[in-house]
This record gives structure tokens, C-alpha cells and sequence, in this order.
């Protein structure tokens, strides 16, 4: 018989959004002087950047054709996505990692629903 986690009855109901912003405006006034980089609610008031157009135009035009079709990706994230990653986010910054470090997701919402799920049962 599956059992409800009753932890998940402890939650309380709330707009994710509206809570982040309200803590990050309260942070900013607690800290002033701190630089606050936001990365939790995407900026959509800005068109795409040509650069992403073209690659996402090239992305779909490979799609089409069986020779360079992909279809879903490797659990982990295609290798070649994988490289570039270390290349340009840890590399130029000093970073020593591996490609079999990182992880390609689809996004923290999917990725947290997954973790919940581990904790499901008791």
C-alpha cells in the first residue's frame, strides 16, 4: 500500500515566485553594498540574442534529416555539449573538472520533482 510522505503535508502554500522575490528584496535592503546576481526568475522583457536564433535554426534543421538526427540525448547530456561546458564555464576560469562531472538537465523543477520522489515512501 503507498503511504504519502507526511512531511509534504507540513508545506505551505505559496507563489515560488512572488516568495524569491520578496526575499531577495529583503536581502537587498538588509545588504545594500551586496551585488545580487538573479537567476531565479528569467528576464522575458529582452528578445533572444541572434547567436541563440541561429544556433536553435541549425539545432532543428539537424533534426530533420537522418544523418544528423539525434532524437532524446544521453541521460546525462550529449558528450560534445558535455566538452563545451568545461571549455568555456570552468576552464578559462581555472577550473579543473571533467566532462564526467557534468550533468545536463532539463531544469531544476523537473530535477527537484525527481528528488521528491525518492522520499515518497517511508
Amino acid at each position: 500500500m503507498i503511504k504519502i510522505n507526511e512531511n509534504f503535508l507540513e508545506l505551505q502554500d505559496s507563489y515560488l515566485f512572488s516568495t524569491i522575490a520578496k526575499k531577495v528584496a529583503d536581502f537587498q535592503t538588509q545588504n545594500p553594498e551586496k551585488k545580487v546576481i538573479k537567476l531565479g526568475i528569467g528576464d522575458v522583457t529582452r528578445p533572444i540574442v541572434p547567436a541563440v536564433i541561429e544556433a536553435m535554426k541549425k539545432a532543428v534543421e539537424e533534426q530533420g534529416k537522418k544523418e544528423t538526427f539525434r532524437g532524446y540525448g544521453p541521460e546525462q547530456g550529449y558528450d560534445f555539449l558535455r566538452e563545451k561546458i568545461v571549455e568555456f564555464d570552468y576552464k578559462k576560469r581555472g577550473v579543473e573538472i571533467s566532462p564526467d562531472e557534468i550533468f545536463v538537465s532539463d531544469g531544476a523543477k523537473c530535477d527537484s520533482r525527481q528528488y521528491c520522489r525518492y522520499f515518497w515512501y517511508r
